[in-house]
């Protein structure tokens, strides 16, 4: 009970003798892999920022829109695409522009969330 335990010698499989040739191939080819991955979520991330500032440019052009049918409005002119919207001619168009931008954005937040 409160004697030494012997433990047995060491259990299950010896490793076998490696090939030194074989272990540095297998961390060659290791290396190639990891660099191909390296590559693809650089690729990946390069496209992500491609998309990203397209979507920037698409609202930086729509807020210069917006800026300018302000600054018309406070010189006391109505700009044209205002009055259809008014009008109601051109609401049918912007609601579905503006259904697309923010379907456009929609898509570039869930795409960014892996």
């Amino acid at each position: 009970v409160g004697g030494k335990v012997k433990k047995p010698g060491k259990r299950g499989r010896k490793p076998a003798k490696i090939d030194l040739k074989a272990k540095l191939e297998r961390s060659r080819q290791s290396a190639r892999e990891c660099r191909a991955r390296k590559k693809l979520r650089y690729q990946y991330l390069e496209e992500l920022v491609s998309s990203r500032e397209r979507a920037i440019c698409a609202l930086r052009e729509e807020l210069e829109m917006y800026k300018q049918w302000c600054m018309a409005m406070d010189q006391g002119k109505i700009p044209s695409e205002i009055k259809a919207l008014l009008t109601g001619e051109e609401q049918g168009k912007a609601q579905q522009n503006s259904t697309r931008l923010a379907k456009a954005v929609k898509t570039e937040a869930n795409s960014s969330s892996p």
